[in-house]
C-alpha cells in the first residue's frame, strides 16, 4: 500500500508530507499494520518486545505519538526538544535524493518547548517505551549548555524511558563542539550526577543515552566511549546524521547544507558502532542508527554489536512494512 502512495506523497514538499502522512496516519485503523514477531531484548534496565525502534526527529514533539504506535515499535523515541520553543531553520530544509535513498535536513530542532512535549505525552494513550531526545536552544552559548540540557531532563523525567543526549546534529551551530573534551567530560558528569539524583528523588531509574557523530575520527570516539563507560552512562546512538557528501555530491540537492541521513551514512555507521563496541564491551547498550532499510543492513548492525535498532529514512523509503521484515528476520 506504501509503495502506491508513495509517487504521490512526494510530488509534495517533502516537510508538508511528512505533516500530511502522519495525520492521515491517526485516522487508520491498527489492523492495517500486521505486528512483527516478539523477541525480548532486555537492554539498560528495560523489556523491548523486538529491537526495532523509531529514531528522533520524525515526530519531533509527540504530536504524532499515538499514530505511530499502530506501527509496530518496539519503542519510539521524540525530539529533540529544547528547553524554549525555537522555530528552526528556513524553510526549505528537508531534501530527498531518491538515487541514493538518502535525505539532507537541516531542520535546526524546530520544537515547541519541552513543556509543551511533557504536555502531550501526558495526554498521549501510548504505554510503551519512550525515548526523549534533548538537546540545548541554538542561542545558548556551549558555555552554558549543560543549564539547557538539565534542565530538559528534569522536565521529561517523569515520562520518559529513557533520555538521549544529542550533541551531535550538524544543524545547530557549534553543537558538535560539545563532543570535544573541553566540554564533555563536564557536561556527561553533571547529567550523569542530575540522573542520579532524579532517580534517587523519584524512585525511579531512568537510563541516559548519547548520540554520537559519525563524523567524529575514531580517537575521538574512543575517548568519549571511555568517559561514558567511567562515568556508568547507560548507552550510546551511533549514529547521527553525517555532514560528508561524498556519496551524494553529484546528486539534485546532494550538496545542500544540512545532515546526510539514508543509505550513504550505513557503512560508517556500522564502522563506529563496531569501534564503540571493541571499547566498551557489554559495560553499556549500543544502539545501532544511520542507513538501516533491510533486513541484511539489520542483521550487519546486531552483528557489529547493536541490541537495538533505530529508523527513519529507511521508513521513509521502504513504509511500515521494513519493521516487521526486519523484527522478524533479526527473530
Amino acid at each position: 500500500m506504501y509503495r502506491l502512495i508513495r509517487p504521490v506523497l512526494w510530488r509534495l514538499d517533502p516537510e508538508k508530507a511528512h505533516h500530511i502522512t502522519l495525520s492521515c496516519l491517526k485516522y487508520l485503523p491498527t489492523c492495517l499494520f500486521p505486528k512483527p514477531n516478539m523477541q525480548v531484548v532486555h537492554a539498560m534496565g528495560l523489556a523491548f518486545p523486538h529491537a526495532i525502534g523509531l529514531a528522533a526527529g520524525l515526530d519531533k514533539e509527540g504530536v504524532y505519538l499515538d499514530a505511530l504506535a499502530k506501527l509496530g515499535f518496539a519503542f519510539i523515541e521524540l525530539g529533540t526538544v529544547t528547553p524554549s520553543p525555537q522555530a528552526g531553520n528556513s524553510l526549505p530544509r528537508l531534501y530527498r535524493i531518491p538515487k541514493a535513498h538518502a535525505l539532507i535536513n537541516r531542520m535546526g530542532f524546530n520544537n515547541a518547548g519541552v513543556d509543551a512535549l511533557v504536555q502531550r505525552v501526558q495526554h498521549a494513550s501510548f504505554s510503551g517505551i519512550l525515548g526523549i531526545n534533548i538537546g540545548k536552544n541554538k542561542e545558548t552559548v556551549l558555555a552554558r549548555a549543560v543549564d539547557d540540557y538539565v534542565y530538559c531532563l528534569r522536565r521529561v523525567y517523569s515520562v520518559a524511558s529513557y533520555v538521549t543526549i544529542n550533541i551531535s546534529s550538524p544543524n545547530t551551530p557549534d553543537l558538535r563542539m560539545l563532543q570535544q573534551l573541553t566540554y564533555f567530560y563536564d557536561l556527561m558528569r553533571t547529567l550523569r550526577e542530575e540522573q542520579l539524583s532524579l532517580a534517587d528523588a523519584a524512585g525511579r531509574y531512568v537510563p541516559l543515552v548519547v548520540k554520537v557523530s559519525p563524523d567524529e575520527s575514531d580517537e575521538s570516539l574512543k575517548r568519549m566511549a571511555d568517559v561514558l563507560v567511567s562515568l556508568g552512562i547507560d548507552g550510546v546512538i551511533a549514529t547521527n546524521t553525517t555532514a560528508a557528501r561524498e556519496a551524494v555530491r553529484n546528486l539534485p540537492h546532494g550538496l545542500e547544507i544540512g545532515g546526510l541521513s539514508g543509505r550513504p551514512l550505513a557503512v560508517r555507521a556500522t564502522d563506529c558502532l563496531r569501534l564503540l563496541k571493541e571499547v566498551v564491551g557489554d559495560a553499556m547498550t549500543l544502539i545501532a542508527s544511520g542507513g538501516i532499510d533491510s533486513a541484511d543492513c539489520a542483521r550487519e548492525k546486531c552483528a557489529a554489536g547493536a541490541s537495538l535498532l533505530q529508523v527513519y529514512t529507511g521508513l521513509i523509503y521502504e513504509g511500515p512494512a521494513l519493521i516487521r521484515r526486519m523484527a522478524n528476520a533479526l527473530c
